[in-house]
């Protein structure tokens, strides 16, 4: 992002109203097992402030923090695709009227996607920078029932298809840690990923936290959670299988301590950003590594 538009560019949260097929009795009420906004939706990010409000307000924070001067704005929290057209293209360019708002970064579910917001997104990014960031989860469908997700995993393919070479930039979204998934299998998903036009990849650590369904589940028959040292072990691990054309743009997640029920780091995100890195120098490894073994490994036994 630096690299293309000469400087640092900074998301700014928005919260737009929107709600989820998984919680308006579309597909369910309760959403997915995992999912409690609060977990990650700053306190700034309110829809009781208009679209404007909230980027001014987020804005004026980070310009006087990190001197920041270009920025995307953010929906965030549900499905922020979860509307008709008429409503997103209201929302949107609200959000775009802002001189120092140079794109969009929208968070959505791959079952709420279609041609008409397709080509409706292929349009603004013919002059904006438009990231679309589907939720994926896991590629396992046992996992996507295991959550109540409400869609498989061709549901996810068919939302990339649609979306790729239309000038939109792709993202997805990876919880590592599930328990209806053994270590090599959450590692395995590195290698799909990989082969997908996928510009961008967000993946964490389940985090159970309170006032969801995995809570109930957990104080129930409680199931296995990456302490510390072994989620370095896995990240690591998993971006060493990882194409280096991938850009992560998260590798952890931070749920605020007064919810977080397991599991508990005790560490700040700073702390855990330098251990990753220490982990990555201490390994002597990089994103990559083996994945350029594993492309010619095929390669090899493609002309054996």
């Amino acid at each position: 992002m630096k690299k293309k538009f000469d400087t640092n560019v900074y998301k700014v949260n928005v919260d737009a109203g929107f709600t989820c097929p998984n919680r308006d009795g579309t597909l369910g009420v309760t959403g997915c097992i995992y999912c409690n906004n609060d977990s990650f939706r700053p306190s700034s990010c309110r829809p009781s402030l208009s679209v404007t409000e909230q980027i001014h307000n987020g804005i004026s924070y980070l310009g006087k923090r990190y001197r920041a001067e270009k920025f995307l704005a953010y929906f965030q929290p549900f499905t922020n695709t979860y509307a008709k057209v008429e409503e997103l293209e209201l929302l949107y360019k609200e959000a775009l009227e802002e001189p120092s708002v140079i794109g969009l970064a929208i968070g959505t579910r791959p079952d709420c996607i279609d041609e008409e917001k397709i080509k409706f997104l292929e349009s603004l990014a013919k002059k904006y920078f438009i990231l679309i960031e589907y939720g994926l989860q896991s590629i396992y469908d046992k996992t996507l029932r295991f959550i109540r997700r409400g869609h498989d995993y061709r549901k996810f393919l068919d939302a990339v298809a649609l979306t790729q070479n239309r000038g939109i930039f792709i993202g997805a979204h990876l919880i590592v840690g599930f328990p209806t998934e053994t270590r090599e299998e959450i590692l395995s998903m590195a290698d799909e990923v990989s082969c997908l036009p996928i510009h961008f990849l967000k993946i964490h650590q389940l985090q159970v936290v309170k006032d969801t369904p995995l809570a109930e589940l957990y104080r129930k028959n409680p199931f296995h959670t990456y302490d510390y040292e072994e989620y370095l072990d896995l990240v690591v691990d998993f971006i060493e299988r990882l194409s280096p054309e991938i850009i992560l743009q998260r590798l952890f997640a931070t749920a605020p301590d007064d919810i977080l029920i397991a599991p508990r780091w005790d560490r700040s995100r700073h702390q855990v950003n330098k251990g990753i890195e220490q982990r990555f120098i201490q390994r002597d490894t990089f994103q990559g590594r083996k994945f350029r073994a594993f492309t010619l490994s095929l390669s090899s036994s493609a002309k054996n």
